[in-house]
């Protein structure tokens, strides 16, 4: 190589080059230094305006929809026409009848005879008469022929003055004779109730009859006992 060459300047497109390598590395070192020290912040603050920053907050406005467009109004009905129909001739009668005009013959309606009546249904029978109730007889001692005996009165209940009514309830059958006695109500004394048992025992009756007929029945005796 000559000395010509060795001192000759460099190329055009190497030293583009070299520049540009030269400002990327003076840009990264004041970017470090500007971090450094704040003044990005405040390039960035001065650079950005408040406008673009109220932009970008502006919440979107929400889309509105037009309403449905409303229901076309029904169509009118087509009127009909209206007909008018001309009256109906009024028949008047003819005073003059017709000449040879058949004259009808009025004939009375036929008698329609009612139906005779349904005989009457027969009435019912009367209900059978109730039977006649039984003639009861009762027993009798008051008959002369049968010569009972007045009872005794007791000397001592005399004594003691001693009074008053028994009354004796005596079955008696058939025949008169007396057959079962009960004390239906006493004297207050059992002398006076013994001794008018004593008396209606040897006692005959006239028997009790049912519509005539000699019955053996329960027949009420009474007996008094008065002092004199």
């Amino acid at each position: 190589m000559s000395s010509y060459d060795r001192f000759a300047p460099a190329s055009p497109g190497l030293s583009r080059n070299a520049v540009i390598a030269g400002s990327v590395v003076l840009l990264h070192v004041a970017g470090l230094w500007a971090l450094q020290s704040g003044l990005l912040r405040r390039a960035a603050e001065i650079v950005v305006p408040a406008e673009v920053l109220a932009e970008f907050l502006k919440p979107p406005v929400p889309e509105v929809q037009p309403p449905p467009p409303p229901p076309p109004p029904p169509k009118p009905m087509p009127r009909q026409p209206v007909v008018h129909k001309a009256p109906m001739p009024v028949a008047k009668p003819d005073p003059a009848p017709a000449p040879n005009a058949p004259t009808g013959v009025v004939e009375p309606a036929p008698v329609v005879q009612a139906p005779p009546a349904p005989p009457a249904p027969p009435a019912p029978p009367a209900p059978p008469a109730p039977p006649a109730p039984p003639r009861i007889e009762l027993p009798s001692s008051n008959a002369a022929y049968l010569n009972n005996p007045k009872p005794s009165y007791p000397s001592i209940s005399k004594r003691l003055g001693e009074q008053g009514k028994v009354t004796l309830r005596v079955f008696i059958d058939a025949e008169g004779v007396p057959q079962k006695f009960e004390i239906s109500k006493s004297s207050g004394y059992d002398r006076l109730d013994q001794q008018a048992l004593e008396a209606v025992r040897r006692w005959r009756f006239v028997p009790g009859k049912r519509n005539g007929v000699p019955e053996a029945m329960w027949n009420i005796v009474p007996i008094n006992f008065v002092l004199e």
